[in-house]
């Protein structure tokens, strides 16, 4: 089935899930649906397809659900969130693949730190419930060079998306519209916890450029 085939058929509560993490930042943030994509609190009718940014989100989001995998290949391993030397590693051949693509090569790195940051808010958002609920603990322990893997490829994709919505992500006014369809699409689709939420607002936040505010990457 189609994800806009989908969206037309269901109507679901874009809402945190009875066993998602209260995260501070969560809670303080105000009542009501954001501009950037769907409430925590609002039950609505599914949005309208997801348009010109849709694959790019969809991207985004599968890049970000994949956190969940290496949370649990992670989990009672000793091994750290952080990784600085693949993080390191990831972003210069982000930089030098910007460079063949002709995307603007900080705007692509600073875009692929987002996503790495993504991920890094899913793996200490999975730790923390999963210590203070441990039957929610995975039973299996995924083999992290496979996931490591299909992350790779799923880099590749995303530069493949960057490069062909590139003319649209420079038209700050339509890109931000668009952006907020393909998010309230994918949470409604993928039914996104307060977690996922709150780590797909930080995996789009650079789509728009300036419109939405960069984070800059660090390389050290």
């Amino acid at each position: 089935m189609k994800p806009s085939d989908a969206l037309r058929r269901h109507t679901v509560e874009c809402a945190s899930t009875a066993g998602s993490l209260p995260l501070a930042a969560s809670q303080n943030e105000p009542a009501g649906e954001r501009a950037w994509g769907c409430s925590r609190t609002t039950t609505y009718s599914a949005p309208e397809p997801p348009g010109d940014l849709g694959t790019l989100t969809e991207l985004v989001i599968q890049r970000l659900l994949m956190g969940d995998e290496v949370a649990a290949s992670k989990i009672g391993t000793g091994r750290p969130i952080d990784d600085p030397a693949r993080e390191r590693h990831e972003l210069e051949m982000v930089r030098h693949q910007a460079h063949r693509l002709g995307l603007e090569p900080d705007g692509t790195t600073t875009f692929f730190h987002d996503q790495i940051s993504a991920s890094k808010i899913v793996q200490r958002g999975l730790f923390a419930r999963w210590a203070a609920h441990h039957e929610q603990m995975p039973a299996a322990r995924p083999d992290l060079n496979r996931i490591r893997t299909r992350l790779d490829h799923l880099s590749r994709e995303l530069l493949q998306e960057l490069q062909t919505t590139q003319r649209l992500r420079t038209a700050s006014e339509d890109c931000a519209r668009q952006l907020a369809h393909a998010v309230r699409s994918g949470c409604v689709l993928h039914r996104l916890d307060g977690l996922h939420q709150q780590a797909l607002e930080t995996a789009t936040r650079s789509v728009c450029g300036g419109v939405r505010g960069n984070s800059q990457p660090t390389l050290q």
